[in-house]
């Protein structure tokens, strides 16, 4: 397969790339890393980025930033940050996506334990995550109807990351980002569709 990773230079885009790149063509796409560039909050360079990919077999987004913060100070437009960025970016995303896979192709997404288990500053998180496994679950059934498929892969905090993050995660256990990448194989290589693949 032909695939474009999204995050490809971040430490779980580096491990989906490096173990699916054992069997397939990975092409790497980020903000300001990569074999292409490109801002996922903008639509022109998503569109750009699908003119320079050519056709494709699947789509990985492992990518998004969201806003960290006590609830009681938080501003709208911070809130707003996440959504424009880690949502509306993967979406964006796969929106165009659609239109540039070969028949059988597949999208994936990437939200995380936190749509489902919150901590204390991370009520943006929290929305984001669970926006994105919405969408998943309602564009599965309109893509099927042409042969694609998508999914979404909800990862509990890296093993690799651990340390930056663990006062935001007390209690929660680490997987290592090689077990994470597992998880989109059976997204890109599998028959599901419409699914939350967690890795908690």
């Amino acid at each position: 397969m032909k695939i474009l990773i999204v995050g490809a230079s971040g430490t779980l885009g580096q491990a989906v790339a490096a173990h699916l790149g054992q069997q397939h063509e990975i092409l790497g796409a980020g903000r300001h890393n990569g074999q292409y560039q490109v801002d996922l909050t903008d639509d022109h360079s998503v569109q750009a980025l699908f003119e320079a990919t050519g056709p494709l077999d699947a789509v990985i987004a492992t990518t998004g930033q969201v806003h960290f913060g006590p609830l009681q100070d938080m501003t709208a437009a911070q809130f707003d940050s996440g959504l424009q960025d880690k949502l509306l970016g993967q979406v964006r995303l796969a929106l165009a996506a659609q239109h540039h896979l070969r028949a059988g192709g597949s999208i994936t997404l990437t939200s995380g334990i936190i749509s489902a288990q919150p901590i204390r500053d991370g009520s943006n998180a929290t929305a984001v995550n669970a926006a994105l496994e919405g969408f998943v679950r309602a564009a599965a059934f309109e893509l099927a109807a042409r042969g694609l498929r998508i999914n979404i892969v909800s990862p509990t905090v890296l093993e690799e990351s651990a340390a930056a993050y663990a006062p935001y995660f007390p209690g929660f256990e680490p997987a290592p980002a090689r077990r994470v990448a597992l998880a989109y194989q059976r997204a890109v290589e599998g028959i599901q569709s419409g699914q939350t693949l967690t890795v908690w």
